[in-house]
């Protein structure tokens, strides 16, 4: 029963919204277990954007984002290969962005956008727009939803594989029902102002840390 009400209690202090502002998520090591759970209480989506901030030396495959519920691991999972190409995948289906500049030791915006009503989805890099693709047309997402970064879910909530860790800095996860438009995602790019996330917001994040992850300063450029 002591044990029962002290993870109610963890659970609850996890729950409560914290401004995020001008702090990241240290991932310092690969690991198969370390993380961080976000908590929403949106169960349905058919149409998503999802923005962060990634800093990382890695040249191997890593996840970055991993949405999953219980029947579909990947219902939304944001993660790069070796080659520097970009998958976003939705529902299990994925579509894959090439020819990406994501240099090593360098701050990067990535920005995915889906709506189910048209198909459409786009990867934007450091302000910068892919091609349109095609994904899961007039699908849509249903929980009960969990939301991992730095791993990728290979089954819900689990699965884990450190090969696919993420290791190296997230900062300004947001997270939208809809698709911002280009000049919203540019502005979010350069740090202008930008509609907080409503399924996910960086200002107001309800989150858990799972493992060797640690909330720290953003390291910014000093002028």
């Amino acid at each position: 029963m002591a044990l029962y009400l002290l993870l109610l209690m963890l659970t609850a202090c996890a729950a409560v919204p914290q401004d995020l502002s001008g702090k990241m998520f240290t991932f310092p090591q690969p690991t198969s277990s370390a993380q961080v759970r976000l908590t929403t209480s949106r169960q349905v989506l058919r149409a998503v954007t999802v923005c962060l901030r990634s800093f990382t030396d890695l040249r191997r495959d890593l996840s970055f984002f991993s949405l999953a519920t219980p029947s579909v691991s990947n219902d939304i999972l944001i993660y790069k290969y070796a080659n520097d190409e970009i998958e976003f995948s939705i529902r299990n289906n994925n579509v894959i962005f090439g020819g990406q500049d994501h240099k090593l030791n360098t701050w990067h915006s990535i920005c995915t956008t889906w709506n189910s009503a048209t198909g459409l989805a786009q990867l934007w890099l450091d302000g910068k727009p892919s091609s349109r693709k095609s994904l899961s047309t007039g699908s849509h997402i249903s929980g009960p939803i969990i939301i991992v970064l730095g791993q990728d879910q290979d089954s819900y909530g689990g699965g884990f594989d450190i090969n696919q860790s993420f290791v190296g800095m997230l900062s300004d996860v947001h997270m939208w029902d809809h698709v911002l438009s280009p000049c919203q995602i540019q502005n979010y790019t350069s740090h202008l102002n930008f509609p907080p996330g409503n399924v996910l917001n960086w200002r107001a994040l309800s989150f858990q840390t799972v493992g060797r992850v640690l909330v720290e300063d953003e390291q910014k450029d000093c002028f």
